[in-house]
């Protein structure tokens, strides 16, 4: 059994410290840190009730790296899990430096100026975290995550080799409002309209975002249009899968989501850049993510299931073969176990497990590690035991778009 402590209280924090009560033969205390106390407190009541277990919480402003590294060296964990915001990697990362602890995260970093997910911050923390002896666990959510796992489990049991691989993220759920995003309305703008990206024969393919489309009919949800657009995995994959041709990551929406966001572009109101207001300096997209719905607000009224899984065609034996692993999972069912909508649980059960793995053991080394470089099989089993259940079906074909 560890001591952990989770940093953020959004949806994602609620789910990952409410599955992690529900282990205390893994985690023998939890505590929780976010710069809202409110939020923390709001979460610790909410595990009480359900589990009995008590949450330890904290104020924290996680970009404040001295202040992070007090409250770590005061509450004595064996694991930091970050479930803040990715501009705050970095900092989380020197603080775990600073007082000698494992670090985890779910989402790589990105600057606050540019709206530009990549690994390479991160990966220039190897040789330091290797010289400390500590482990950084980076991607542990659900894509960049699962999705990554997925494709290694098919390369270690079904495939030999991946040519083509496909990760199809489905949200089918209904949460009754004109316009509200499912986690952190400015990360999820920010990633929405950023240039969508592919890799393909050793290079990456930028097109406009939201230009390409595509229908599919996911399990349980039905036919969706989905578009492509850029996910961090893509790269970690394109690394760690070295013989892969494409890469690509499709996300679905609905009509009435690109209309609101081609509005809300069309008259500035998703621009990252300061612009002055009666004398103040703001920045449009936070003003507009403080008057959009909160996510956690939504669990109460969403309806509906998610898709999430990846389609690879590779070798297998000389014979090229297609294989489709993905996940679904039910709002409401999310919803009743611990009070979020299923695009936090589906994010916050696998930072559960990736923190499990790490306090037990099971993964381990010195150094900055990708999800995709450790033994997906435990990770694997312990989606099916906690609520993420996966299937996989070998398809007559590969994709034909």
């Amino acid at each position: 059994m560890a001591k952990v402590l989770v940093i953020g209280a959004g949806g994602v924090g609620s789910v990952a410290v409410h599955k992690m009560a529900m282990n205390p033969d893994i985690f023998s205390s939890i505590v929780l840190a976010s710069r809202t106390l409110a939020k923390c407190e709001a979460i610790a009541a909410s595990v009480k009730a359900r589990t009995g277990v008590v949450v330890e919480t904290h104020a924290i402003d996680a970009d404040d790296v001295a202040a992070t590294t007090a409250l770590i060296r005061a509450t004595g964990p064996a694991l930091v899990v970050n479930l803040a915001l990715p501009y705050q990697d970095l900092a989380i990362m020197d603080a775990c430096l600073a007082a000698g602890v494992n670090y985890m995260d779910t989402a790589n970093y990105e600057p606050r100026d540019e709206a530009r997910f990549a690994y390479a911050w991160q990966w220039a923390y190897q040789e330091r975290f290797a010289a400390a002896g500590l482990t950084a666990l980076l991607g542990s959510g659900f894509d960049p995550g699962v999705t990554s796992v997925f494709a290694m489990w098919l390369k270690k049991h079904k495939l030999d080799s991946i040519r083509t691989l496909d990760i199809l993220d489905c949200n089918g759920g209904d949460h009754g409002q004109a316009f509200a995003t499912n986690f952190n309305p400015e990360i999820n703008i920010r990633e929405v309209t950023a240039p969508a990206r592919h890799w393909e024969n050793g290079a990456w393919i930028e097109t406009p975002a939201l230009s390409t489309r595509q229908s599919f009919d996911f399990a349980q949800v039905g036919p969706k249009n989905m578009y492509l657009m850029y996910h961090e995995e893509l790269e970690s994959l394109a690394r760690f899968i070295p013989e892969m041709e494409r890469a690509r990551f499709w996300m679905t929406f609905g009509d009435a989501y690109i209309t609101h966001l081609t509005v809300l572009q069309n008259v500035g109101m998703t621009r990252i850049d300061p612009v002055i207001y009666n004398g103040q300096e703001i920045i449009p997209l936070q003003f507009l993510k403080a008057v959009l719905p909160e996510p956690a607000s939504l669990g109460p009224t969403t309806k509906g299931k998610t898709n999430i899984g990846d389609i690879a065609t590779g070798l297998k034996d000389g014979v090229e073969k297609t294989f489709y692993i993905y996940n679904v999972c039910d709002h409401e069912d999310a919803y009743a176990e611990t009070g979020n909508q299923a695009v936090s649980y589906t994010t916050g059960v696998p930072a559960m497990i990736g923190a499990a793995l790490l306090v037990q053991g099971v993964w381990s080394g010195a150094g900055v590690f990708n999800i995709e470089q450790f033994d997906p099989d435990p990770f694997m089993a312990m989606l099916n035991d906690h609520g993420l259940p996966w299937q996989v079906h070998e398809l007559a074909a590969p994709l034909d778009f």
